[in-house]
């Protein structure tokens, strides 16, 4: 399969470029910047992109350099702004800290001679975000980008088909990105559109076969869109050796435990194994309110009922998890600062016995949900909004208690019901309620109360990696605050938060 491969500096737009090079129906994977140069060749990439990085080319205390042999491999490379910098400081170049700033739209004069920038006009719009800029051009390079306070904006070697540009075509502030990054794919490095649903299906059809070795299979099953697509794909793979296990930790929301076992068990004949593990889980958590830890002991409870499940079926070696490259992003990589431990990531036993299989560990939702139709599951799967494997419990800030679950369902199930009702389940990301573990003084019947505060959530996004509040009807808002306090016993307030991410996380915790 045709692939591009990202180097991976840290830079906050890195999965971004991966993305678009998806969009445009080529395979692309991002790896750390230190991979092997074996290992990279390996992967017989098409083209090399390197990413945007938070570091200087200029600082001592940060070492990105890479193996010099990169760019005698006969592959093109194209550096994006850090990338570009690290082109020509590698390659006999200067780059200095100039002093200036640029950061955000540009206007940008461009060579449209060269092949990165086929069919654009002389002038563009672009996004910069550096600091440092390049200076000095490496020997056999050209000039081919400029702005009014950098001479060198972009650069190219055609005859090695290396090229460098200082802004980022990823981005969509960026309204000709798509067409740069398409010239780099197409017309430089020969790439096809071949990357489909289709292809993915049949790629990790064969590396779940090849990976479970003919052996049994046991799939961690929740009954949201990403492990209900992976249950789906692996049975396309195993069919029989498949085994499926729920497990109802007490956290979920209201009715869900019944819906997936009607769902899986009666509409699709998956093997499914039900575990009722609400008082295991509670008694785990006892008295935790840090929400990395509730994390981590969910995520290990779960892999040991996993384990003690696989006992039970013979030669059950190898689990498969609905893992989305979100969650691995978030848990924290070499490149990439840890947001918080998702319990299928960071929340994993370091003594796990069982082997991973993880189908969509490289996938953002928006695709899964495609690979989900493209599999036949119903639009009611595939369309719901995510839930975090954790469940409620890191809703709910402080401590988890019996009560406060039996609150925070309510209450959650009210938000969906009129969110729905609205006609705006489909077209907001996630809409959810959380309880704080606080209280605040109110009023009902003319007598004082002091009760829980529920905070309503909703936000739109594409790939959870950024999201914005959504701006709820009034009509809408007020209909669920009126229900949540009048029909969910031990609540007095209700407030929506209005933050979007970056600087918040759609999760509180």
């Amino acid at each position: 399969m045709e692939n591009i491969i990202v180097l991976d500096f840290g830079g906050q737009y890195s999965q971004l470029i991966a993305r678009r090079i998806r969009e445009l129906r080529v395979f692309s994977e991002l790896v750390s910047y230190d991979t092997p140069i074996e290992k990279i060749k390996a992967k017989k990439p098409k083209g090399i992109i390197l990413s945007g990085s938070p570091y200087s080319i200029t600082a001592k205390e940060r070492d990105c350099i890479i193996n010099k042999e990169l760019f005698d491999l006969d592959i093109p490379i194209l550096g994006i702004c850090y990338g570009m910098q690290l082109i020509a400081h590698i390659l006999n170049g200067k780059v200095t800290d100039v002093g200036t700033n640029e950061y955000g739209k540009t206007k940008i004069n461009i060579d449209t001679s060269s092949l990165l920038f086929d069919g654009l006009q002389s002038v563009e719009t672009c996004w910069m975000s550096h600091r440092d800029s390049v200076c000095l051009l490496p020997p056999f390079f050209r000039t081919i980008a400029s702005t009014s306070n950098l001479p060198i904006a972009g650069i190219e070697e055609p005859f090695k088909k290396i090229y460098g540009i200082q802004f980022h075509p990823e981005v969509i502030h960026t309204p000709s990105g798509m067409d740069i990054l398409k010239n780099f794919l197409f017309k430089i490095c020969k790439c096809s559109p071949t990357w489909t649903m289709v292809s993915i299906i049949e790629k990790e059809v064969c590396d779940i076969k090849e990976k479970s070795s003919g052996g049994k299979v046991i799939c961690a099953l929740s009954g949201g869109v990403d492990s209900s697509v992976a249950a789906i794909l692996v049975n396309k793979a195993v069919g029989e050796r498949l085994t499926c296990i729920f497990v109802d930790h007490g956290m979920l929301r209201k009715g869900e435990a019944e819906q997936v076992e009607k769902t899986f068990k009666d509409n699709f004949k998956i093997n499914l194994v039900m575990i009722r593990a609400q008082e295991r889980f509670l008694s785990k958590l006892k008295g935790v309110i840090d929400p990395e830890q509730k994390r981590k002991i969910i995520g290990t409870e779960f892999i040991r009922i996993f384990e003690e499940e696989a006992k039970k079926i013979k030669d059950a070696n190898y689990l498969v998890q609905g893992t989305l490259y979100s969650d691995v992003i978030e848990s924290g990589t070499k490149n990439a600062a840890k947001i918080k431990s998702h319990h299928n990531v960071g929340g994993l036993p370091d003594d796990m016995q069982l082997k991973l299989i993880e189908p969509l560990r490289m996938l953002f939702k928006d695709e899964v949900r495609v690979l989900g139709i493209e599999l036949g599951l119903p639009e009611e799967i595939v369309l719901r909004q995510p839930f975090p494997g954790p469940g409620l419990a890191i809703r709910i800030i402080g401590e988890v208690t019996r009560k406060r679950l039996e609150i925070l369902k309510k209450a959650d199930s009210i938000v969906v019901e009129e969110i729905k009702r609205a006609g705006l389940y489909n077209k907001i990301w996630q809409s959810f309620a959380i309880l704080p573990a606080i209280k605040s003084v109110g009023v009902m019947g003319d007598e004082r109360t002091y009760e829980y505060p529920i905070v309503v959530r909703a936000v739109s996004s594409e790939d959870a990696m950024t999201a914005d509040w959504v701006r709820l009807p009034y009509k809408v808002l007020e209909k669920l605050s009126s229900r949540i306090i009048n029909e969910v016993e031990g609540v007095n307030r209700v407030v929506y938060d209005v933050s979007s991410k970056p600087p918040s996380t759609i999760e509180w915790e």
